[in-house]
């Protein structure tokens, strides 16, 4: 695995294992999707998560990580990230719900997110839904060789400033390999201080904006994880992992 400043750019072997366990990823993302219902409590969802890890035979990347205790980032509605599953938290007809996953495969680590409606939801969640699924897609279309990671961040912040939308701030997107977090950040803004990095074959970037459909801000609630936004307005969140070829880029969580 060669290094090119401080990211590891991945060959064909380690690709491929990236891309089973994005596809794994891919697999129970869709499952839960299918589940989501009105009345169903949030935890059903990590019931979902360690099943079929089990199937696959694969490891949950997130529990553990830095004391994380579930398998699965269950978030509704004004949790941004990092939300935890619970008996107690019931699926409400009109809620919105994010789950965030990972597997490890031979090492390699595969991280994607999708936002549900359940049931039938508010005019205002859908738009925030489909903004933020277009400024992923329009992210990883940015994320080719000769384009500056700016560019990837440049075309998330278009899309949302013009459609109204608040960008989280606090988390950004990040490399992704043999670590479940890797060098470089991505955020979903440009600022003076954004990565000025030239993006070349081999990398792996795990693209996940982050909107409202208010403030940016983010406070953390007593669990000292769930992350909620500091006016209580939605918030939805969409990720791919994204190799990066001569072809142009290639979502690996499909």
């Amino acid at each position: 695995m060669k290094k090119y400043r401080g990211v590891f750019l991945k060959n064909d072997n380690e690709l491929a294992f990236m891309k089973q366990a994005n596809h794994i990823v891919y697999e129970i993302l869709m499952a839960m999707g299918k589940e989501v219902a009105p009345g169903l409590p949030t935890m059903h969802f990590e019931e979902i998560a360690q099943e079929m890890c089990k199937k696959y035979n694969v490891r949950p990347a997130f529990q553990g990580y830095g004391g994380f205790p579930f398998a699965l980032c269950c978030s509704v509605n004004e949790e941004i990230v990092h939300g935890f599953p619970s008996k107690k938290r019931i699926l409400k007809e009109g809620d919105i719900v994010s789950f965030d996953m990972g597997v490890v495969v031979e090492g390699f680590h595969g991280d994607a997110a999708r936002t549900f409606a359940v049931g039938k939801i508010s005019a205002d969640a859908e738009r925030l839904m489909k903004v933020t699924a277009e400024c992923l897609e329009l992210g990883v279309q940015a994320a080719r060789v000769g384009n500056n990671l700016k560019d990837v961040s440049a075309a998330v912040q278009k899309h949302a400033d013009a459609h109204g939308m608040g960008i989280v701030k606090r988390f950004v997107g990040h490399g992704i390999g043999l670590r479940l977090h890797e060098k470089p950040e991505i955020p979903n803004f440009v600022s003076g201080n954004s990565p000025d990095l030239p993006l070349q074959p081999g990398m792996v970037l795990a693209i996940e904006p982050m909107l409202t459909l208010g403030s940016w801000e983010v406070d953390i609630l007593e669990d000292d994880w769930t992350a909620v936004t500091r006016d209580r307005s939605l918030s939805a969140h969409f990720e791919h992992s994204v190799a990066v070829t001569q072809r142009g880029p290639v979502i690996l969580d499909c």
